[in-house]
């Protein structure tokens, strides 16, 4: 009794009733309407057939006189499938018809227009049962007057046929929309409990269970399609969420305890007022580290969240490198590094400004820390940063690249992750948090990250020598309608 109640509770057997009374109601209306239409145009047939056939006998008496009618009558009268003829003088005395009763006060009502009446036949074998007729009468000279008329027979097969295909119809519309109601409704509702079943399943805690597509490519597919791509990136998100939580605990706790392990010994050691101010600076650097940590994973979570309020604009990417160019061209010349910034004139791409400025000073971050080591100077190649961008048939490259020892290919994906350091980089300062929001960065404007040695592995002399160096890309999607034609922009490649 349940199952019957949901299936009449469903919005597809709503529907289906809704368009069975609309069907229905046409269907009714358009077969009375064929059936008046039709019933009017053989009435106004029989009038026009009943009102020719008067003219015609009248013209027959003026000129053949009363002979000759009463012969035409009798002779019309016995044709088969005749129509109905009287003739009668003023006393009532019958001349000539076929009609064996009939209301005298029929023959009251003289050159009216024609009516319906009831009549019996004459035919062989005695009085056939009544049958309804139109009928006109019409007076002649010298007092005689003849009735004509022609039975309607036809007229009610035809109307006993379209009630009979009616019936019919209605019965196998009401047959076919059970069936249909039936087949569709019960596809509907299994795919109604296929999606509610992955929600349950979903709710429960199972994040990686999909609605199932049947590859129809109907509105449930489409529908089905849209929420898995919802639910693939709801998954993303709890599990980076996860990742941030375990690695916030694990990266996050041995400063903390160094913090406090700090505080403490300053707090138990009777030293002067020196010593606290050094442990209390040393602090402070440690909490001021902290604080960078914390707002970067704030910005990273806010960028992966495409949050409305970043400003999305048309932007030239040549002065956003010139500009943070300017700002790191002092401490690159401190560190005695090359400088090189290769840009055109214009470079448009579409997204926020300040987003990208930071996702390019990371990625300036990581190349003054890795581009050459110290211990490699005397003898290595001289450390080199250089910024590029070029202007591509259908996106925009802003390239970073530098001569350090690079990141193995295994490695590169992992580097985008937060909180991850590879073991080269351990003594360096930092989080692990650069290179995951320039990911963010360039996931919020659809830009892809491409990671590469600078300086590719070689087998020459038949050993290995690794890949040197860093190239970090970013691939913005093409802007056409910026102002300046792109293919006639021109790069110069300038030492900073």
């Amino acid at each position: 009794m349940t199952t019957i109640g949901k299936f009449f509770r469903t919005t597809a057997i709503k529907l289906s009733l809704i368009y069975l009374a609309v069907f229905a109601g046409f269907a009714v209306f358009l077969v009375l309407y064929l059936n008046s239409t039709t019933t009017a145009l053989l009435t106004r047939q029989l009038n026009e057939t009943v009102n020719a056939e008067i003219k015609g006998l009248a013209e027959q008496y003026g000129q053949r006189g009363l002979p000759g009618l009463v012969a035409l009558v009798e002779r019309r009268s016995r044709q088969p499938g005749a129509n109905l003829y009287l003739l009668v003088n003023d006393s009532g005395n019958v001349f000539a018809g076929n009609i064996a009763r009939i209301s005298p006060t029929l023959f009251e009502n003289v050159d009216s227009e024609p009516r319906e009446i009831r009549y019996r036949l004459i035919e062989e074998g005695g009085v056939a049962a009544g049958h309804t007729a139109v009928v006109r009468v019409f007076e002649l000279r010298g007092g005689y007057k003849i009735l004509v008329g022609r039975d309607v027979g036809e007229r009610e097969a035809l109307q006993e046929v379209v009630r009979e295909t009616f019936f019919i119809a209605g019965a196998l519309l009401v047959v076919l929309g059970l069936i249909s109601w039936v087949f569709v409704s019960s596809r509907v509702l299994k795919r109604i409990d296929a999606v509610s079943n992955t929600t349950q399943s979903i709710i429960s805690g199972d994040l990686s269970r999909r609605l199932i597509v049947t590859g129809s490519g109907d509105e449930f597919d489409r529908l089905a399609l849209s929420l898995n791509a919802m639910l693939g990136r709801i998954e993303e998100l709890m599990h980076g969420l996860k990742e941030v939580s375990d690695n916030i605990a694990h990266d996050l706790k041995t400063p903390l305890t160094r913090l406090r392990s700090r505080v403490e010994s300053a707090l138990a050691e009777n030293g002067e007022s020196e010593s606290y101010r050094e442990a209390l600076e040393m602090t402070i650097d440690e909490a001021d580290q902290l604080i960078k940590t914390f707002n970067a994973l704030l910005l990273i979570a806010r960028v992966e969240a495409k949050a409305p309020g970043e400003v999305m604009a048309d932007l030239n990417l040549s002065q956003i490198v010139e500009d943070v160019a300017e700002l790191y061209e002092p401490m690159v010349e401190e560190q005695g590094m090359v400088f090189v910034v290769d840009t055109p004139k214009q470079a448009p791409v579409h997204g926020n400004r300040e987003l990208i400025s930071q996702a390019l000073a990371n990625l300036l971050d990581n190349a003054l820390k890795y581009a050459s080591p110290v211990t490699e100077r005397h003898n290595g190649p001289e450390p080199k940063i250089k910024i590029s961008v070029a202007n591509q048939a259908d996106e925009t490259v802003l390239t970073v690249s530098d001569n350090g020892p690079g990141i193995e290919e295994e490695a590169r994906a992992r580097v985008l992750q937060r909180f991850t350091r590879l073991d080269s980089s351990r003594t360096q300062p930092g989080s692990g948090l650069g290179l995951s929001l320039v990911s963010a960065v360039a996931g919020l404007h659809n830009a892809k990250i491409d990671l590469q040695h600078t300086v590719p592995s070689t087998k020459d002399d038949g050993e290995d020598h690794p890949g040197r160096g860093l190239s970090v890309s970013m691939r913005f999607p093409g802007l056409q309608d910026m102002k300046g034609n792109i293919s006639e922009l021109a790069g110069t490649e300038q030492p900073a």
